[in-house]
This record gives C-alpha cells, sequence and structure tokens, in this order.
C-alpha cells in the first residue's frame, strides 16, 4: 500500500490524539466521513496502525523507576537468541527489547514501582534466565523527552 498525503495527513492526527471522531478527522481533511473510515480501517488491515492505546502517566501510577539494561548472553545461537526473546517478553516490567548490534546484545527499558522493585525483578527474574551472562543497568534520573510520535 502506498500512502497518499491524505493518509499522511491522517496518521499525524491520530497519533496525537487517536481518540479523534471520524467525523472530526472527515472535517479537518475535508473528507467524507465514510472515506475516512474506510481509510482508518485500510491503515489498521496493514498493520500501519498497530494498536490504539492510552498513554499513562507512569507516576500516577506507581511506576516510579525507568532503567535501561543492557543484556550480555551466554552464547549466540538462533536457539539461545529465540528463547531470551521469548522469556523476557513474558516480563510485565520489560517495556521495550531490541537485539542490539555492538558490545552488547539487548537493551530492555524496565518500569518498576522503586529500587527494590527492580532488585526483585533482577534477581528472581532476569538474572536467572539460563541465556544470560551480565546485565549492566542504568537507571533514570529525569525525563526531557518521551515521544511517541513517528515524524512522517
Amino acid at each position: 500500500m502506498n500512502l497518499d498525503e491524505t493518509d499522511l495527513k491522517l496518521l499525524r492526527l491520530l497519533q496525537v490524539d487517536a481518540t479523534i471522531s471520524n467525523k472530526e478527522l472527515a472535517h479537518r481533511l475535508h473528507k467524507s466521513i465514510a472515506a475516512i473510515h474506510e481509510r482508518v480501517k485500510k491503515l489498521k488491515a496493514k498493520g500501519y496502525i498497530k494498536k490504539v492505546v492510552a498513554i499513562l502517566d507512569r507516576q500516577k501510577i506507581g511506576m516510579g523507576l525507568i532503567s535501561f539494561s543492557q543484556v550480555f548472553l551466554k552464547a549466540h545461537t538462533a536457539e539461545v537468541l529465540n528463547q531470551f526473546e521469548h522469556d523476557v517478553a513474558k516480563f510485565p516490567e520489560v517495556m521495550e527489547c531490541y537485539q542490539m548490534a555492538g558490545s552488547y546484545d539487548f537493551m530492555l527499558r524496565i518500569a518498576t514501582k522503586d529500587m527494590e522493585a527492580y532488585h526483585e525483578f533482577l534477581r528472581h527474574k532476569l538474572a536467572v534466565l539460563p541465556q544470560v551472562n551480565t546485565v549492566q543497568t542504568y537507571f533514570v534520573l529525569s525525563e526531557t523527552k518521551s515521544e511517541t510520535l513517528y515524524p512522517i
């Protein structure tokens, strides 16, 4: 699917506020409500819109500690890599997991209530995975920018 200018404008608007009605989208884009409805449906079906979510204030829900962990694995076979990805995907504390090129194998963004909760996560979940060799963690002191909008 090739995205035209209307599709791009639609995606930009939905990135800012996914609750905006098809009526309002149609008004802003000078299209019919039916046309907007079909475009959104097609963008979802083709995977351009993966899901629609609410972005919560992590402080208000008690997730006060964000950390980034560099994970070094014991081996680099497809089986070890796949098993690590499978295992780590089950942990609700892991918000993001990226396989990396460079000196470490994976980067995890982890959200926990506090340092004690992170310590429990590390000792009883992450560090006990059989694929894990070493974990180096960095704790966020302040957050200057956290964005979900892609520049399209």
